[in-house]
């Protein structure tokens, strides 16, 4: 996604050193420093902010589809992890009408995607604080690197957001990282006879004035680019999965028909997944089918999956996996995504395996002898930049990196690692180092370092499979 260079007038840079050096009148002696515009991510350093974390997102908006005007208003509680004077917030476009900070006023600029907020007194280190932004205007669709579309996406009678890597910030303000998750209760207001579907469970709903309001509520931690909003004509049904988990499909009138034979497979899809993943790590599933064209791919929005279109069984199948892999556990950065990618694309191949298609064996020799180079172009741990950490090498080769574990340490121990995993790291996030270290904790009599050096980390396609 393009990244502007933040420039701050020479009266703001002034202005916020003098606040670094004096404090504040009122800050009972704290003397805070501004927290970082970006946390350093290697593929998009401008994502998220230093100096907090985000407990809840608040989020109420109100949509007008015909104007494609939003009104919203952000009630973000956080706790700052240093003593601030300043710190930052993700947004891209929108006009932001107020700023409050435990309830007062607080001086704001923009820069770029940067809005930077300046409270009246510093707040302290370990300080739990809410900051309330107030914003309209008309959302953005953004543009990846890879020239996909994200953030917020109009369709013919309504809207979807969507949020990976970084889109989020074109609805809502936040810290838009993965590294920094929340719940969230997300209200929706649109003109009746419209749907707006959240993550996590419906709370709520009633209708005033000619505009009904979805209340949805994620109560499991959610990092923000799982974050999603689709507003139209939507055939709603609920079901039961396993153990009662209560099922919430949302799909497109148009797609109804379409879908119908793929959706009815969603309760024995779960049960396979926790069979072979563990308890679904969430209190609620479901999936949004979303009219043809609103998204050029499916996304793993949390709780349920987001497909543009009627999916086919393997693509719910790999949405659905992404709930351990991915939503639960979370990649600490962009580099990354292969525990994500890698993990969902090898429950297509069990599940394939499990349902009298190829096995996955034989999936990882035909992958190693076709004829896509691409798979080969850099390692899955290494993606070359930002614009290639969706590419095959992430998601195919990710999958090979499984399948030569399992042929290290069997199927016993395998498989055991694949529910050991989302269960050790439930709700937390974690990196490729943080993975290569738990899987040799686990396996303290065996020796992975030519897996990693080779299949891993390796350049070119290794010469034996």
């Amino acid at each position: 996604m393009p990244r502007s260079v933040r420039l701050v007038p020479a009266a703001v840079v002034m202005l916020t050193f003098s606040l670094v050096l004096t404090g504040t009148v009122c800050d009972g002696g704290v003397r805070g420093t501004a927290g970082g515009s970006g946390v350093g991510d290697p593929y998009f350093p401008e994502a998220g902010n230093g100096g907090y974390d985000v407990a809840h997102y608040g989020l109420t908006l109100d949509y007008t589809p015909a104007t494609r005007h939003l009104t919203g208003t952000a009630v973000i509680t956080a706790t700052a992890t240093q003593d601030l004077s300043a710190f930052d917030l993700d947004l891209a476009g929108l006009h932001v009408d107020s700023v409050t900070v435990e309830g007062e006023d607080a001086r704001f600029s923009r820069a770029g995607q940067e809005l930077t907020v300046r409270p009246r007194a510093d707040l302290r280190k370990d300080q739990t604080f809410r900051t309330t932004v107030h914003y309209s205007g008309a959302p953005g669709t953004l543009t990846d690197p890879d020239g996909s579309k994200e953030g917020w996406l109009p369709t013919a009678d309504g809207a979807l957001g969507l949020g990976e890597p970084v889109g989020s910030m074109a609805w809502f303000p936040g810290n838009d990282h993965p590294s920094d998750k929340a719940a969230y209760d997300i209200t929706v207001t649109v003109p009746k006879g419209l749907q707006a579907v959240s993550n996590g469970e419906l709370t709520g709903q009633s209708t005033r004035g000619g505009r009904t309001s979805y209340r949805w509520h994620t109560a499991e931690p959610m990092a923000s680019y799982l974050a999603t909003v689709a507003i139209g004509h939507f055939d709603i049904a609920r079901t039961t999965g396993p153990h009662g988990l209560p099922i919430l499909t949302a799909v497109d009138a148009g797609e109804a028909g379409d879908s119908a034979d793929v959706l009815a497979q969603l309760p024995g899809i779960i049960k396979w997944e926790e069979d072979t993943f563990g308890p679904f790590p969430f209190s609620c599933a479901g999936v949004v089918v979303a009219g043809t064209g609103a998204a050029g791919y499916a996304l793993e929005t949390q709780n349920r999956p987001t497909f543009p279109g009627a999916p086919d069984t393997g693509t719910v199948v790999h949405e659905l996996a992404h709930q351990w892999y991915g939503d639960s556990v979370t990649p600490k950065s962009w580099q990354d995504m292969w525990l994500n990618e890698g993990f969902a694309t090898y429950a297509q191949w069990l599940w394939t395996e499990d349902h009298g298609g190829p096995t996955a064996q034989q999936t990882f020799m035909d992958t190693y002898n076709g004829d896509d180079d691409s798979i080969w172009a850099y390692p899955p741990a290494k993606p070359s930049g930002a614009a290639h950490i969706s590419d095959s090498p992430v998601y195919q080769r990710g999958a090979m990196v499984l399948h030569k574990i399992r042929q290290a340490i069997g199927d016993k121990a395998f498989f055991a690692l694949l529910r050991a995993w989302p269960a050790t790291h439930r709700f937390a996030y974690a990196d490729t180092a943080d993975f290569t270290a738990w899987v040799q904790k686990q396996c303290p009599g065996k020796d992975f370092t030519g897996i990693w050096k080779t299949w891993l980390y390796g350049n070119g396609k290794p010469a034996h499979p």
